[in-house]
């Protein structure tokens, strides 16, 4: 079964150390409840109990601790820390955000040069401390360079930050905020460490009505030494940069977790349901919009589960994951998203009610794709890789599965955040080759119709600098690596057989051929960019009987397979 059962804990970990600490998370939240989960959700009541938890089970000490520090077999390995992603937000979007901006916090630190703020952090990770990513600022927004929060050079040698930053989870209650800034003398970037009780930090409100902490807060003379810079100039903007790379892969990781549980929810709704005579998995429409979004949501994360083994194995002369990784955060994201209005449609009103926890899934399943930069942002950078993707491959060796024990150094260690168009793949046509199924063979045509728009049909220098039309050129190039490591995953997981792997492609088609009506319309193209994006729009083969067995056998068969313990 690839979908997540907390009932069955499918995910396994090559240490028991692992193996128990997530049983104990799982644990945590059916003995919580759904009703006390809900509770929580409608009085905005910040998760004190589940940090708690964490520290009574060294869970964030246990994830985020590089090999190094803290415990002998402290490690920092993406493999798990997916799986508590997953686990985390499959009860809900508060407990995997505590963890998530903890992380974000965390990798200046771990990423930095100042070797005594690394160990006095796994400490307070012992202690159980959440931590803080200080970056954005309501002025600025998106706009990192333009930051105000400003270190003033003393004349004893330390320092008097002032500043404010907005929107900061964990800003409430942070030991260290990884705070983003400049050298008021030099105009060099830093990072600095501040603590929200410290009397000079000010912790202005929650700037979001949820049950998240998302902080403004000012710092008034806070005073600094070196001890407390993390790292300075050059280095400090590529650290800030590749901590985002790092932790904007649990955003797909939490989409999953949501949409899961919400899948198992909806469909003993519409199993359980009867309507005009029928119940309402016996009409069509319903079949479909059911077998899409399981389809999706396999399809969401055997990708996710091959970019982590892409993320683990990265080097210097290896930078694939600079693609696969925000391809999860941008891509698996919304369609998480999609998955979510699927079954929307499907349970109606029922996804407004109280007591269910489709209510949180359907609010904040919104909130993934617009976090750690937006969809725009992250497509942006994909588009960035298309050319040497599709027409310039080079030699790599073949990733194995990356779920062993092991620390992933290189992520602590990723270099200079330029030459982004100098990053190279191997030829995504080895994961295609090796499949002959007609919706894979369709997809393979319109990739090629694809690759000959951009070699006939160039865009000219004009839509090249249109932002609106490189998106969707970066909406059609996306499906061809998605595609392409979930036919990889096939090595790894025996339920993904020729019939799941036809029902995926089956969605994929529809996804390029929508993707190439929306090209065809753009004002700017030429005739023959016209009859070229045509070309890109196919049908899937149709099997009436291959829908049916997906639908019977791995779709429906999920009926009565997970609720929670007090699940009305």
């Amino acid at each position: 079964m690839i979908l997540f059962n907390p009932k069955l804990h499918n995910r396994k970990h090559a240490d028991e150390k692992t193996q128990k600490m997530m049983q104990a998370v799982i644990d945590y939240f059916e003995t919580k409840g759904l009703k006390s989960i809900k509770k929580d959700w409608h009085d905005k009541t910040w998760n004190y109990e589940f940090v708690k938890f964490m520290k009574e089970n060294q869970v964030m000490a246990t994830l985020m601790t590089p090999a190094g520090y803290g415990a002998e077999d402290s490690r920092w390995d993406t493999y798990r820390n997916s799986v508590f992603a997953e686990i985390s937000a499959f009860y809900g979007i508060t407990y995997w955000y505590t963890y998530q901006v903890s992380m974000l916090g965390l990798g200046p630190i771990w990423m930095g040069s100042n070797e005594e703020i690394k160990h006095k952090t796994a400490k307070l990770l012992q202690d159980g401390e959440v931590f803080a990513f200080g970056l954005s600022e309501k002025e600025h927004g998106a706009d990192i360079y333009s930051s105000d929060m400003m270190l003033y050079p003393q004349e004893d040698g330390t320092y008097k930050a002032n500043g404010d930053k907005y929107y900061i989870g964990n800003g409430n209650e942070c030991a260290i905020a990884s705070t983003f800034g400049k050298v008021a003398d030099s105009d060099d970037y830093v990072f600095f460490a501040a603590n929200s009780k410290h009397p000079q930090y000010e912790c202005v409100k929650n700037t979001v009505n949820e049950q998240n902490y998302v902080a403004e807060y000012v710092l008034h003379d806070y005073p600094i030494t070196d001890a407390d810079i993390m790292e300075r100039g050059p280095k400090a903007w590529d650290n800030m940069l590749n901590t985002i790379n790092v932790c904007k892969f649990n955003l797909g990781w939490g989409a999953i977790g949501m949409a899961t549980h919400s899948f198992y929810e909806a469909i003993d709704h519409a199993a359980n349901r009867n309507v005009y005579g029928k119940y309402v998995t016996d009409f069509p429409h319903v079949k479909r919009l059911f077998t899409d979004s399981y389809t999706r949501l396999v399809a969401m994360k055997v990708f996710s589960e091959r970019a982590i083994d892409y993320m683990r194995s990265a080097k210097a002369d290896d930078r694939r994951y600079l693609l696969y990784n925000p391809m999860v955060k941008m891509k698996v994201t919304t369609q998480g998203e999609e998955v979510i209005n699927m079954l929307w449609d499907i349970i109606a009103a029922k996804g407004f009610e109280a007591e269910p926890f489709f209510e949180i899934a359907a609010h904040e399943i919104r909130m993934l794709p617009k976090l750690e930069g937006t969809v725009h942002v992250n497509m942006a950078l994909i588009v960035k890789f298309m050319n040497n993707f599709l027409f310039n491959p080079a030699e790599f060796p073949v990733i194995p599965k990356r779920d062993d024990v092991s620390n992933d150094d290189f992520l602590f260690d990723q270099g200079p955040t330029a030459g982004l168009s100098k990053v190279q793949f191997h030829d995504y046509n080895l994961a295609y080759k090796g499949v002959d199924l007609p919706n894979v063979n369709v997809f393979k045509e319109q990739i090629e119709s694809f690759k000959k728009f951009l070699v006939e049909a160039t865009p000219d220098k004009g839509q090249a600098r249109d932002i609106d039309y490189l998106l969707v050129l970066g909406e059609i190039f996306c499906l061809v690596p998605y595609g392409q490591l979930i036919l990889e995953a096939r090595e790894f997981w025996p339920e993904l057989d020729d019939d799941l792997i036809e029902e995926i492609f089956d969605f994929m088609i529809r996804d390029f051929s929508r993707h190439a009506t929306t090209l065809f319309t753009k004002p700017s193209n030429t005739d023959k960019q016209r009859e070229m994006a045509l070309a890109m729009i196919k049908a899937p083969a149709a099997n009436p009987e291959r829908f049916n067995k997906i639908w019977t056998e791995q779709v429906y068969s999920l009926k009565g397979q997970y609720k929670m313990r007090d699940q009305d």
